[in-house]
């Protein structure tokens, strides 16, 4: 009985997730209302072009027939040497913390991605996906943070209490794509910058842009889409370009990202939780989706992410950054897979 009301909690986190029912709730996300324009219909977000969303039975066929990769059950990290506090004008740092979550430090501003410290990527603290590792930078080692990017409302990327406590300690703008900061407001976070896609701000010398991408979101079960998912490009006067994807599908945002806004001197682009794909796909890449999407955007070099971490998709634990280090050696692609808590370095130009 304790099995069956166990698996019938992870169908609901699943649903909850994905955006199937028919029943609010204190987890779902405050919808926004705005303007129509080409990605809103005055009551929900879609992708450009609109894509097919799953229905409860793609969900069960997964379940029914999933085979799932080997994940260890712990995995202890190796020691990094900790970030800098900060880094001087024309110089660019990546350090990859874990699953989406980066530290930016480009022209002497700090910016940290869909940062997650929470054990639990879930709307409860007793169920859904749980860490395999810990963060690699540990949270006290972070430097001060200027800046936090937020991709979209998924509780793999927007975590509440590491966003309260780096407000407490830091005091960040935060960005957030339209409607999150309604979330953010209602849990006590306040003053966060909603964005649509292609509007920008300015923070010191740093130019922080939302740029469309192939996702969807939802806290709950009744909010699929009523809050805005955004890519973001950082970039620095004489750094250059950061283009952070969050979570995505491949599509022709990447190859439009580079027509509108140049090629990018670095991409981070996430690999994992891809399989099955017929599942996935849409909005989630593979790490041959990721290598497309580095080549769309004349990356100079990109970074994997959205691995590693939680326990998401099909594939196993070591499976995509494998695959990924084959392919990019194949097709000499400067694509590189950073260990959690390891810094990349890009010399200054």
């Amino acid at each position: 009985m304790i099995r069956l009301l166990f698996k019938g909690l992870l169908a609901l986190l699943g649903l909850a997730l994905l955006g199937f029912g028919g029943v609010s709730c204190v987890y779902s996300a405050p919808p926004y209302r705005g303007p129509v324009s080409d990605h809103f219909d005055g009551e929900r977000f879609h992708n450009v072009p609109p894509d097919q969303d799953k229905e409860f039975g793609d969900l069960l066929e997964w379940q029914r027939h999933r085979v799932r990769g080997s994940w260890p059950a712990r995995v202890e990290n190796r020691e990094w040497p900790r970030p800098p506090a900060r880094v001087g004008a024309g110089q660019l740092l990546v350090t990859f913390i874990n699953h989406a979550t980066t530290l930016v430090q480009i022209d002497g501003i700090n910016v940290l991605t869909d940062p997650i410290y929470s054990l639990r990527a879930s709307p409860v603290s007793f169920a859904g996906p749980v860490r395999v590792r810990d963060p690699g930078v540990r949270f006290e080692d972070l430097p001060p943070i200027d800046a936090v990017v937020v991709s979209h409302n998924h509780y793999d990327h927007l975590d509440l209490a590491t966003l309260a406590r780096l407000v407490a300690r830091d005091h960040p703008k935060i960005f957030v794509g339209l409607g999150n900061e309604l979330l953010l407001a209602r849990e006590g976070i306040e003053g966060a910058v909603p964005l649509d896609w292609h509007q920008s701000v300015e923070l010191g010398s740093v130019h922080i842009t939302a740029v469309p991408t192939r996702h969807w979101s939802s806290r709950w079960i009744t909010d699929r889409r009523v809050a805005l998912w955004a890519a973001w490009i950082i970039r620095g006067p004489v750094a250059g370009q950061v283009y952070f994807a969050g979570d995505t599908g491949y599509g022709a945002q990447f190859a439009d990202a580079k027509a509108r806004y140049g090629a990018m001197r670095l991409a981070l682009l996430p690999i994992g939780a891809y399989k099955p794909e017929w599942f996935m796909k849409d909005h989630h890449m593979s790490p041959d989706d990721a290598l497309r999407a580095h080549a769309d955007l004349g990356a100079e070099t990109s970074v994997a992410i959205h691995f590693g971490t939680f326990a998401l998709g099909d594939d196993g634990y070591a499976e995509a950054p494998r695959v990924l280090r084959e392919r990019a050696a194949e097709q000499r692609a400067r694509f590189v897979v950073l260990d959690q808590g390891e810094s990349l370095r890009l010399d200054p130009r």
